[in-house]
């Protein structure tokens, strides 16, 4: 006898009891405090094995997305925030630079991509552009899209005809991170609030665009602001496409020069936590991957990491070299994730 299709039960999606904790391969939007504490508190074994097994539900275990930043527009931020070496509060040896051109935006792209990058992604220092750097900055997103490479910017806030007009020009992902916790927020910028980055985020997901969105650890924050920092990336109302995990870059002339690093173990914990948290989203080792070892860069993958960026400097620091890279990644097996041609406009 034959069976409608259409009146069978949907297969139940693959899950697993963790501690207690129901983990799955579907985003879920309604996770607790009192849950991701659970889970940071898992024997470091469990909570590896859970990762790794959300990890493989979903994307290859072997593939890392790689991507490129370059700093198109450098210093002179009027923003405080306490990490930062480009704000103007500061004095931290940072050269301010204005816009550049769309002719070197260009030829800094084909460079990345021919050292094996997939994404390119344009920050400036801004606290939130004006309409004319816009429209600058979407004559450089399509300039990398006839290139092949997918486009991500990171501009600070925007107005939401700002998201759409980016959104026109071609750009696949928007960066606005959150940093850090909503009650650990003021201890690191006042000259905005954390209400003004979840507006952005709005606007950029209204226009169409995805979400990268993250967070920087060893800014002083407990584990108590790490938990609400995932819990609040994790119930958003769509989960992040993308979410940099960055260990803080301690900068001299800046509030946290002396800020001491996260531990090792600790810093491979909340890339596991927000692999099971955000099962469907590439989590993403950012800055700070200079200073890891290739023993902890390996735990992270272990973890669930599987992006990095790529290239000798993040805006205005540093990162390992890309012939360090290749190297660590051929002696773990790892390939660089297949690119995915950029939709057409």
């Amino acid at each position: 006898m034959s069976v409608d299709p259409s009146k069978m039960e949907s297969p139940r999606p693959a899950t697993r009891l963790v501690g207690g904790i129901e983990i799955s391969q579907v985003p879920r939007g309604d996770w607790t405090r009192d849950q991701i504490h659970e889970l940071f508190d898992l024997p470091f074994n469990d909570l590896l094995f859970a990762a790794q097994w959300i990890h493989r539900q979903v994307f290859d275990p072997n593939a890392v997305q790689v991507s490129t930043l370059l700093s198109i527009k450098t210093g002179a931020c009027p923003e405080d925030c306490a990490y930062c070496p480009q704000s103007i509060r500061y004095s931290t040896g940072v050269d301010s630079e204005d816009l550049m051109s769309v002719e070197s935006v260009r030829n800094a792209a084909r460079k990345a991509r021919d050292a094996g990058a997939t994404r390119f992604c344009l920050g400036a220092a801004y606290r939130g552009p004006k309409d004319r750097h816009v429209e600058q900055i979407g004559q450089m997103i399509r300039a990398v899209r006839e290139l092949g490479l997918e486009t991500c910017a990171t501009l600070g806030l925007l107005t939401e005809n700002q998201a759409e007009a980016l959104a026109d020009s071609g750009l696949d992902y928007y960066n606005h991170n959150l940093d850090t916790s909503e009650s650990f927020y003021s201890n690191i910028i006042t000259t905005r609030n954390f209400s003004d980055r979840l507006e952005t985020l709005e606007h950029v997901r209204s226009a169409g665009l995805k979400v990268c969105c993250g967070g920087i650890l060893g800014m002083g924050e407990t584990r108590n602001d790490r938990v609400d920092l995932l819990c609040s990336l994790a119930t958003l109302p769509a989960q992040p496409e993308s979410v940099p995990i960055n260990q803080l870059v301690p900068v001299p002339g800046t509030p946290l020069e002396n800020a001491p690093p996260v531990d090792g173990i600790e810093f491979a914990r909340t890339i596991a936590v927000a692999r099971i948290l955000m099962p469907l989203s590439h989590v993403r080792l950012s800055a700070g991957r200079e200073e890891f070892s290739d023993e902890l860069q390996a735990l992270c993958f272990a973890a669930g990491a599987n992006s990095i960026f790529y290239g000798e400097k993040l805006l205005t620091t540093g990162n390992p070299d890309t012939e360090a890279d290749r190297d660590l990644f051929d002696r773990l097996g790892l390939k660089p994730e297949e690119p995915r041609a950029p939709a057409s406009n």
